[in-house]
């Protein structure tokens, strides 16, 4: 195929039904992205189409175009979000055996995700749920429902924790929700620079994930004192 050939091709590809819906998802990724990275750090109410055009060189209009609402821009950024933490936590964390491996690897991987940080503003729903957990709509209940899915993975592999006898019984629900509070309290440390909180959290999650015995041990000394 001769050049002219190729450019007319590539140029008929890109103006074809097909083309320009990936051109569309190309944008729509490059504008969700860069959402979630000014939403970590200044909150879901931060964002707009004139800002986002002007930071991404596109247009004001085409955005509009792609997204119509605030409200539509930050359910997808909400949902774009949700694909970050996917990659950077819960798939490479899911990479350990399901019960205690597990749940280690991925409270690791998620100091990781807000310690670094992968995102300017640490964690993304930290930085978010206090402004939506009052206000009732769509981007309250899709936060909502993120961080349900989160506490109850690790409510899941704890209890298969305790089921193969890894760890001493215990409460799964409480526990996920006692890790999640001190993650969200260690995402607040890290953004005031306190790094000490990164292994308050470890000693918090080694206790819940001790072996039987040295849970019954811990026990009765407590009681002796």
């Amino acid at each position: 195929m001769d050049s002219s050939a190729a450019a007319h091709t590539s140029d008929g590809d890109a103006e074809s039904p097909d083309g320009r819906l990936r051109r569309g998802a190309r944008s729509r990724k490059s504008v969700t992205r860069r959402a979630v990275d000014i939403a970590s750090a200044e909150g879901l109410y931060g964002l707009s189409f004139g800002r986002l055009a002007d930071e991404l060189d596109l247009s004001k209009a085409g955005i509009q175009t792609l997204f119509r609402t605030k409200e539509q821009l930050q359910l997808a950024t909400v949902e774009e979000a949700g694909l970050v933490f996917l990659d950077a936590v819960l798939r490479p964390g899911f990479e350990a055996p399901a019960g205690a491996a597990r749940v280690r690897s991925l409270v690791e991987h998620w100091l990781a995700y807000a310690a670094e940080p992968l995102l300017p503003g640490g964690c993304f729903w930290t930085a978010n749920l206090a402004d939506f957990d009052s206000r009732p709509g769509p981007v309250r209940d899709a936060l909502a429902r993120q961080r349900q899915e989160w506490v109850a993975v690790l409510a899941r592999e704890l209890r298969t924790a305790v089921e193969q006898h890894e760890i001493a019984d215990l409460d799964p629900d409480l526990a996920a929700f006692q890790i999640d509070a001190v993650l969200n309290a260690a995402n607040i440390s890290l953004r005031l620079g306190n790094p000490g909180s990164v292994p308050m959290v470890q000693r918090v999650v080694d206790g819940l994930l001790a072996p039987p015995a040295t849970r019954r041990r811990a026990q009765r000394t407590s009681k002796t004192r």
